[in-house]
C-alpha cells in the first residue's frame, strides 16, 4: 500500500475515542545520524516540511546536546545517567561483544510502566543483546519490533561484521521476525508498525509510551527511487541519497502525526524529536556551520536537532535556548507521566519541562560530555599540560555555563561547508582553514555562546578558567565506574544461531537448568543401563537354572 493510500485510509476512520486520561501519551522519535544542518529550519537544502511545521508549532531546542555516537546517546536516554556512571564510556556496543546496558540500571520504560503506561518500542535498539536479559522486552518494553544492531541493510535487514560473520537482524519481541519481513524499506516498515500500535491501543484507558527509533538516516545510503527525483540538482551522490532518505523520514513522521490525530491521541500527546548524534559528512550528512562530525566532541558531533511538539506546551512557537541534554528526558518524561523519581537512581539528568514549556531557566548549568580513559591518543598530552590536575592525553569534554573544555584528541576537527555539495566554486570557504596546529595540542577552551563554531581557542588567555574546569573534570572522574568494553566473543557468530544476530550467552540460571537437565538425562540413561545389566544377569541366572 502506498503512503498516499495509507493517508486516506487513516483519514476515513473517525475518531472513536473520548477524552483521554490526565497522563499524557509520550512519543519519542529518535533519528540516526541526522546532522545539525539536515533539517529545513536550519537552512538546509533538504526539504523537511513536516519537521519544520512541527518544530515551528512547538518548541525548538537550540542549545540541545546528545552524545557523539549511537550507543552512548541511547544509554543516556534510557537511564538518565552519564556514560561514566554506566561503564559505557568507550565507543559503542559492538554485535560481537558480550556487553549491554548494565542490568542494574533502571530504564525509562520501566519507570513509565510503573506509572501505568503501556510501553512499546519500534526501531533500532543498539544497547546490547548478548543475553536474553539485555533485550528490549526485558528492559521495560511491552513490545519490541526492530533491529538489535547499530546498522544494516534497509531492505534485507542483514548485517555483516566481517567475513563469515553475517546474519539477519529483524525482531518481533525476542524472536527473529522472518514472517514479518517483506523486503520493505525500514523507514516505511517501522512507521507502519508504530501506526498499528496506535490503532490497537485505546488512548482513553491507558497512557501510551511509544519509542520510535528510526534506522534512518544512518549508512548504508539506501532509499526508494521516487524520493531521489526532487534532488537531481545535488551533484554529490552521497548527499543526494542522504537528502532523499531525510525526505522519506519526514513523510513517515507526517503519517505518524496524522495517525495520532485520527486515533484520538494528539490532544494529550507530547512528541519529542531528537537526533542521536551529529551527521557524518562522508555519508552525506552536514553539520555546517558547526565544527567536526559524528564521533567527535566538537559541536558538530554533539549539538543535535531537537524539538518538542505538543498541545500541552504553554509557550508554543518558541525557541528554548536553555541548556538541555539527552539525560534530561528520563526525569522530564517520568515526572510528566506522573511517575516517581527515586533518589537512589542517581540521575545525571534534570527535569527541564518548565524550561521547555514555559521558558523558565533550565536547572542544568553544565554537561559532562564524556571522559574516556581508554582513548588516550594525544601524543602531547600530559599532567603538566593539565596543570597537574588532569592528564590531557585522556579524551574528555565538559561544558560549564558558556565555557567548553576539551582534552585529548576530540576527533576530526574541520568545518565542512554545504558548498562541497554543489557546483559552486569553493572560494573563501572555511574548509581551507584546516587546523594544522591541532596536532600538537591536547587542551582547548571555547566560549560556546559567543563562539558556537569553535574558531577561537581561549585556553592560553584564560588559564584560571581552564584550571577550574579541569578540577571539575577530576571531580567527575572520581565518581566514574570501570569501563565495560569486553573482547569479541566468537559464539556471537550468527552461523551458530540459525543465521540470526541474537542472544548467545547462557544466563547462569539457564546454564544451571541445562546442567541439571543434562545430569538428569545422564542419570536416567545410566540408571536404565544398570537396570538393563541387572535384568540381563537375572535372566542369565534363570536360563542357567
Amino acid at each position: 500500500m502506498s503512503w498516499e493510500n495509507w493517508d486516506s485510509e487513516l483519514r476515513n476512520r473517525g475518531n472513536e475515542f473520548e477524552k483521554p486520561s490526565s497522563q499524557p501519551h509520550i512519543v519519542f522519535i529518535l533519528v540516526d545520524d541526522q546532522g545539525f544542518r539536515d533539517v529545513g529550519y536550519h537552512g538546509s537544502e533538504i526539504k523537511t516540511p513536516t519537521l519544520d511545521r512541527l518544530a515551528a508549532e512547538g518548541v525548538k531546542l537550540e542549545n540541545y546536546y546528545v552524545q557523539p555516537l549511537c550507543s552512548p546517546s541511547r544509554s543516556q536516554l534510557m537511564t538518565g545517567r552519564y556514560q561514566i556512571h554506566t561503564g559505557l564510556q568507550h565507543s559503542i556496543i559492538r554485535p560481537t561483544q558480550p556487553n549491554c546496558l548494565p542490568l542494574d540500571n533502571v530504564t525509562l520504560p520501566q519507570k513509565l510502566k510503573e506509572a501505568g503506561y503501556s510501553t512499546h518500542m519500534v526501531g533500532k535498539w543498539h544497547l546490547g543483546f548478548y543475553k536474553r536479559g539485555c533485550m528490549p522486552t526485558q528492559r521495560g518494553f511491552d513490545s519490541f519490533f526492530g533491529s538489535l544492531l547499530g546498522s544494516g541493510d534497509y531492505y534485507s535487514h542483514y548485517k555483516c561484521e566481517g567475513p563469515s560473520m553475517c546474519g539477519y537482524d529483524l525482531y518481533e519481541g525476542e524472536e527473529a521476525a522472518w514472517e514479518q519481513d517483506r523486503g520493505m524499506y525500514s523507514t516505511v516498515m517501522f512507521t507502519r508498525k508504530a501506526i498499528n500500535i496506535l490503532a490497537n491501543h485505546n488512548p482513553r484507558s491507558q497512557p501510551l509510551f511509544l519509542y520510535l527509533a528510526f534506522q534512518a538516516v544512518h549508512s548504508p545510503l539506501q532509499v526508494p527511487a521516487r524520493y531521489l527525483e526532487r534532488y537531481k540538482g545535488i551533484p554529490n551522490p552521497h548527499r543526494r541519497k542522504y537528502a532523499a532518505m531525510v525526505s522519506c523520514l519526514d513523510e513517515a513522521i507526517h503519517n505518524l502525526t496524522l495517525a495520532l490525530k485520527r486515533y484520538g491521541y494528539y490532544d494529550n500527546t507530547v512528541i519529542v524529536y531528537s537526533s542521536d548524534n551529529g551527521g557524518q559528512p562522508l555519508a552525506g550528512g552536514s553539520n555546517w556551520p558547526l565544527r567536526g562530525s559524528k564521533a567527535t566532541y566538537w559541536e558538530g558531533g554533539i549539538r543535535a536537532v531537537g524539538f518538542v511538539h505538543s498541545p500541552l506546551l504553554v509557550n508554543k512557537g518558541t525557541k528554548c535556548r536553555s541548556l538541555v541534554h539527552i539525560t534530561d528526558w528520563f526525569p522530564t518524561l517520568v515526572t510528566l507521566g506522573e511517575g516517581t523519581i527515586d533518589e537512589d537512581l542517581n540521575l545525571d539528568g534534570y527535569d527541564v519541562w518548565e524550561a521547555i514549556s514555559e521558558g523558565r531557566p533550565s536547572p542544568r548549568q553544565d554537561i559532562l560530555h564524556n571522559i574516556d580513559p581508554i582513548y588516550i591518543k594525544a601524543k602531547n598530552g600530559s599532567w603538566k599540560a593539565g596543570y597537574g590536575l588532569w592528564n590531557t592525553a585522556v579524551q574528555a569534554a565538559l561544558r560549564v555555563g558558556h565555557w567548553k573544555l576539551l582534552t585529548g584528541v576530540p576527533g576530526y576537527s574541520d568545518w565542512v561547508p554545504p558548498q562541497t555539495f554543489s557546483n559552486q566554486r569553493l572560494t573563501n570557504r572555511w574548509h581551507n582553514e584546516r587546523v594544522r596546529w591541532d596536532r600538537g595540542k591536547s587542551i582547548w577552551l571555547f566560549n560556546i555562546t559567543a563562539d558556537p563554531y569553535e574558531r577561537v581557542d581561549l585556553s592560553q588567555r584564560y588559564p584560571h578558567i581552564v584550571k577550574k574546569m579541569l578540577m571539575r573534570l577530576a571531580h567527575y572522574n572520581k565518581t566514574a565506574v570501570a569501563v565495560r568494553y569486553p573482547s569479541k566473543d566468537l559464539r556471537s557468530n550468527p552461523q551458530y544461531n540459525g543465521g540470526v544476530w541474537g542472544p548467545w550467552y547462557k544466563e547462569e540460571r539457564d546454564k544451571q537448568e541445562e546442567d541439571e537437565r543434562h545430569n538428569h538425562l545422564f542419570n536416567n540413561h545410566l540408571g536404565k543401563r544398570r537396570w538393563k545389566k541387572k535384568s540381563n544377569r537375572k535372566l542369565k541366572r534363570k536360563v542357567e537354572e
